[in-house]
């Protein structure tokens, strides 16, 4: 189980994450919710230890990460917010690269990343240079990168950026696949109905404090609410969003 316990990050004296606690279990997808400015990108480089939080600790399986941070990134597959490649290599140069740098033997690597580069279709632009790759095709590589090594925990950030419907579709299943073998699966993204579908639990976070972690179902039940969307727009979003449109309107035809 991958634990967040009391997290908090100052920024000029200000908690840009404020005493943030939640688990994340193995065999299920958390989506990790809130709008721009929330936390939500603070709490994601302190779980995968990119940045040191102020206060709080984050645990695998009852260990401080901090302890053994080579043991732990041995166990991460991480698929960042922005896709940041080496433009000059090919799909499976960068793979290539991934897989070593990752300790896995030379016949593991080559194989695992041509199956992944097949599956994901991206087998017949394998030699070609990254640069010359569309953004959902970038975005393809580096989930192939994060399961190059089969890690134990997954932290996707907005996977699906630039993705076309039908790699979101499989990424669905994967994700439904991933969870049923074991993983720990933390999923950040703002397209709540994909997060709906797929997660079997959320939690919310709102100007550094989480406000729900629950079920949808059981927030749908005590919040009286239809749908994921209802729900965040009733934690977090205070102004009424449809006057706020006509608002906008207005002052574009003034």
């Amino acid at each position: 189980m991958l634990e967040i316990r009391g997290l908090t990050k100052y920024y000029r004296n200000v908690p840009v994450v404020d005493d943030v606690s939640f688990g994340v279990r193995p065999g299920e997808v958390t989506g990790y919710l809130g709008p721009n400015g929330s936390g939500k990108s603070t709490t994601v480089k302190i779980v995968t230890a990119l940045v040191e939080p102020s206060h709080g600790k984050v645990l695998l399986d009852g260990q401080d990460i901090r302890d053994n941070l080579m043991a732990f990134k041995r166990r991460l597959g991480y698929v960042p917010e922005e896709a940041i490649l080496y433009s000059y290599l090919s799909g499976l140069e960068y793979l290539q690269l991934m897989g070593r740098l990752r300790g896995m033997p030379l016949p593991v690597v080559d194989r695992r990343a041509n199956d992944l580069l097949e599956l994901f279709s991206l087998h017949p632009h394998r030699h070609a240079p990254i640069a010359n790759y569309s953004k959902g095709m970038k975005q393809r590589v580096l989930i192939s990168a994060a399961l190059m090594h089969d890690p134990d925990v997954l932290i996707l950030d907005e996977p699906l950026s630039g993705i076309d419907v039908s790699s979101a579709q499989l990424f669905k299943h994967l994700l439904t696949e991933l969870a049923r073998q074991g993983k720990i699966i933390l999923y950040i993204s703002h397209v709540l109905e994909v997060v709906e579908r797929v997660c079997a639990r959320v939690v919310i976070i709102y100007r550094g404090k989480i406000m729900a972690d629950d079920s949808v179902a059981h927030l749908r039940e005590l919040m009286h609410a239809p749908s994921l969307e209802e729900i965040f727009a009733q934690l977090v979003e205070q102004r009424d969003l449809e006057a706020v449109a006509r608002d906008i309107v207005c002052a574009i035809h003034e």
